[in-house]
Parts: structure tokens; C-alpha cells; sequence
């Protein structure tokens, strides 16, 4: 039985060292719109994504846009606290958020190369970002169970330029497999099988 090494931040495949977990635009306008799944299903997603990044301390950048103008509500409740107060909410007035400045330094300055992304809408604030980054050399990766449109054309529309641009479409169950990787890896276990169990990945393990 071999155990557990890790490749290193070179690794080819998402693993805790090489990857960074964007949130952008969960705010209560965005999700009202989405007519692509079910929004309570939406945020649920979301935050089983957020509560994945935590397990294995992948850093996270959280996003909104058009608070401080007053035209828009802060992320809502559910998913801001899964982030965590601590960490900081780059608000901005941009659709792209690539091209503000804030968010980009913040998000460079984690260093990682794989961009796993969540973002509202899928054909403006997750698209425009995902074509910025792989420009510059970056790997994103959209977790499509996580991420929504306003409608289910323009969804599956935006999901499929991305990827035609390079992006790596995910799944919440993939994510989780992908940065778990061995059973040997002990330590994050039994959150795993939690996350895996709570999202209906595992049938119920008790």
C-alpha cells in the first residue's frame, strides 16, 4: 500500500498548493435572476464549494460589485459566512472583474496558477474573467454545478466559449476527488466524506 506524497505546486491536477478559489457576485440581485437551476440548489452548491476550499485551506477571493454605490447588496448571508469574515470583499464597479485592479492584485498576489472559479452570471461575471485569465497563462477551472445564468441558453452558451478558450469545466464531486486525491491523505478524511455525503456524491454512509 503506497501512501500519500504530494507532486508539488507543478502538479498538473488541482491539489491544495497550486490552486485559488474566486467568488464572485453571490449577491441577492444575481441570484434572484438565475433561471438556468434552482437557486436555493444554487447557494447550496456554492457554499458546499466554499466549505471544500476550507478543508484544505485553498485561499479565496471574494468579489462583488456595486455596493459601495449603493445599486447592490453585499454577498448574501449564507455564502459570506462560509467564506469567513476574515477574509476581505473586493468590491468594485466593473462587470470584468479582471479589470479591477484591487481584486487582480489580491487575487496574483496568492501566487496560484489554477483559478477555480464561482461566479454570477456565467455569461458576464464568470466568462469575461475566465478569457482575462487564460490570456495571461492562467488554468481556470468553472464548477458548473455551482454557477448560473439568466437563462438556460445563455448558460450553456457561456460555458461552452469558455471552454472553447481553454477553461476546465468541474464539478463540485470532481473538486472534491480531485484535491482529496488518496485515502491515505488522513487528515482532511473525514471532512471529505462529510462534503461528499452532505452534497449526495456518497449515498449515507451511517
Amino acid at each position: 500500500m503506497t501512501s500519500y506524497a504530494k507532486r508539488g505546486p507543478e502538479d498538473h491536477l488541482l491539489s491544495p498548493d497550486n490552486s485559488v478559489l474566486t467568488v464572485i457576485d453571490y449577491q441577492p440581485t444575481q441570484i434572484d435572476s438565475i433561471n438556468s437551476m434552482n437557486t436555493s440548489l444554487l447557494v447550496d452548491n456554492v457554499v458546499a464549494v466554499i466549505n471544500t476550499a476550507n478543508v484544505y485551506k485553498i485561499p479565496i477571493v471574494l468579489s462583488t460589485v456595486n455596493v459601495q454605490t449603493g445599486r447592490n447588496q453585499d454577498t448574501v448571508p449564507r455564502i459570506r459566512k462560509a467564506v469567513g469574515e476574515s477574509v476581505p470583499s473586493y468590491d468594485r464597479t466593473a462587470i470584468n472583474a479582471w479589470e479591477d485592479k484591487d481584486y487582480l492584485e489580491a487575487l496574483k498576489a496568492t501566487g496560484r496558477k489554477k483559478i477555480i472559479i464561482l461566479a454570477l452570471w456565467t455569461e458576464a461575471c464568470l466568462t469575461f474573467p475566465s478569457l482575462d485569465a487564460l490570456r495571461e497563462g492562467y488554468e481556470v477551472y468553472p464548477v458548473v454545478d455551482a454557477v448560473g445564468g439568466t437563462t438556460h441558453l445563455s448558460h450553456k452558451t457561456a460555458l461552452r466559449r469558455v471552454e472553447q478558450a481553454g477553461a476546465n469545466l468541474i464539478s463540485m464531486t470532481q473538486l472534491g476527488c480531485e484535491l482529496q486525491r488518496d485515502w491515505n491523505r488522513l487528515d482532511t478524511v473525514p471532512q471529505f466524506v462529510q462534503l461528499m455525503t452532505e452534497t449526495g456524491a456518497f449515498a449515507d454512509l451511517g
